[in-house]
C-alpha cells in the first residue's frame, strides 16, 4: 500500500511540476523580446557611434578651416613686412 501510494504521489508531482512549466509559445515569446532587446540596444550603439563620428568630422573641418585662416593671416602679414621687389636701386 505504501509504495502505490509514494507511486501516485510521486505521478502527482512530476505532473504538477511539468504543467507548470512555461508553454511553448511562453517560451518563443521570451527569446523574440530578447532577440529584439538585443538588437535594439546594438541599434542603439550604432547610432551612437554615428553620433561621435559626426562630431569628430565637424571638429576636424572646423580645424582645417581654422588652419586655412591663419595661415592666409600669416601670409597677408609677412607680405606686408617684407619690402616689394622691384622698387628704387641705390
Amino acid at each position: 500500500m505504501k509504495k502505490v501510494l509514494s507511486i501516485v504521489a510521486v505521478a502527482a508531482l512530476s505532473a504538477a511540476f511539468v504543467s507548470c512549466g512555461p508553454s511553448k509559445e511562453e517560451l518563443a515569446a521570451k527569446q523574440k523580446q530578447t532577440e529584439d532587446s538585443i538588437a535594439a540596444v546594438a541599434q542603439a550603439q550604432a547610432d551612437s557611434l554615428a553620433k561621435v563620428a559626426e562630431a569628430e568630422a565637424a571638429v576636424a573641418a572646423e580645424a582645417a578651416a581654422k588652419v586655412a585662416a591663419d595661415s592666409a593671416r600669416v601670409a597677408d602679414s609677412l607680405a606686408k613686412a617684407t619690402p616689394a621687389k622691384g622698387g628704387k636701386k641705390h
